[in-house]
C-alpha cells in the first residue's frame, strides 16, 4: 500500500508541477465563469419562467457554472496524455514498478486539485455578485469534496477517450462534441423538470447532474436538489470507480 500511495502521489505531484510552471490555463479558465455569471446569469435572472424555488436565478445557476468550469477543464485533460504518448513519457511510466491504477489515479487526483483552484475563482465571482454563498465549514467541505470528485470523474473520462482515439486531432473533435451536450443535458442552468422526457432520461444518467446537485445542496443558502447529498456522492463515487477501472484497462494500450 505504501508503494501504491507513493506512486500515486508522485504522478499527482508531477502534474501539479506542470501547472505551477505555467498557470496561464487557470487564468484563461477563469474568464468563462465570469461571462456566464456576470452576463448570461444577469440576463436570465430577469426571466420569470424558470422555476428556481426560493432562491434567485443567479444563486441557482452558480453551482452549475462551477460544475461547468470543472467539466470544461477536466474533459480536455486527455490531450496532455496524448502529448505524453507522443513524447515517449507513457512508455517510460509503463516500465516502472508503479501499478497501472496508481498511474491513472494520480492523474485524477491532480485534476481534483486543479478543480479546487477553479472553485476558489467561482467563489470570488459569486461573492462579488452578492450570491448567497454558505460560508460555514461543513458546507465548504462538502463543496470541496464534490469538486474534487467531479474533477476526478471527468478527467478519468477524458483519459478513457484519449486511450481510445490516441490522436490529438480526433480527441479535440470528440471533446468538443461531448462537452456541450453533457452541460446542457444536466440541471446546471435549468431544472430537470423543464426538460422533455427523453432529455430527462439522459440527464438522470449524466454524472454532471449529480455534481450540480451536490454543489447546490452545499454551496447555496436555501439550495436543494432532486436527490439527497448522500445519493449524489454515491452515484459520483460509483461513476469514478467504473471509469477508473476502464481507464486502467485501456492505459497500456496508449503505447500501441
Amino acid at each position: 500500500m505504501s508503494d501504491f500511495a507513493y506512486a500515486t502521489a508522485a504522478v499527482a505531484n508531477a502534474e501539479i508541477r506542470k501547472l505551477m510552471r505555467d498557470p496561464t490555463e487557470l487564468v484563461s479558465r477563469a474568464v468563462q465563469p465570469v461571462l456566464w455569471l456576470a452576463v448570461f446569469g444577469q440576463v436570465f435572472s430577469k426571466v420569470r419562467g424558470i422555476p428556481t424555488g426560493d432562491i434567485g436565478y443567479l444563486d441557482f445557476m452558480a453551482p452549475g457554472i462551477l460544475a461547468q468550469s470543472i467539466l470544461f477543464s477536466a474533459i480536455f485533460y486527455g490531450i496532455a496524455i496524448i502529448w505524453e504518448r507522443d513524447l515517449g513519457i507513457i512508455h517510460k511510466l509503463l516500465v516502472t514498478p508503479a501499478s497501472r491504477v496508481a498511474l491513472v489515479l494520480g492523474k485524477g487526483i491532480a485534476a481534483g486539485l486543479r478543480g479546487l483552484i477553479q472553485a476558489v475563482v467561482v467563489y470570488l465571482i459569486a461573492f462579488a455578485l452578492h450570491i448567497g454563498i454558505r460560508w460555514d465549514l461543513p458546507a465548504m467541505v462538502g463543496v470541496a469534496c464534490a469538486v474534487f470528485l467531479g474533477s476526478c470523474i471527468f478527467a478519468t473520462f477524458s483519459l478513457v477517450i484519449a486511450c481510445i482515439v490516441k490522436t490529438r486531432e480526433r480527441f479535440m473533435g470528440i471533446g468538443q462534441v461531448l462537452t456541450m451536450p453533457l452541460f446542457f443535458a444536466s440541471n446546471a442552468i435549468y431544472p430537470i423538470e423543464l426538460m422533455p422526457g427523453w432529455l430527462r432520461t439522459i440527464a438522470v444518467a449524466n454524472p454532471l447532474t449529480y455534481l450540480v446537485d451536490a454543489l447546490r445542496h452545499s454551496m447555496i443558502v436555501g439550495g436543494h436538489g432532486m436527490y439527497t447529498l448522500a445519493t449524489s456522492f454515491e452515484v459520483m463515487a460509483a461513476a469514478f470507480l467504473l471509469l477508473l477501472a476502464v481507464a486502467t484497462k485501456l492505459y497500456p494500450g496508449l503505447v500501441r
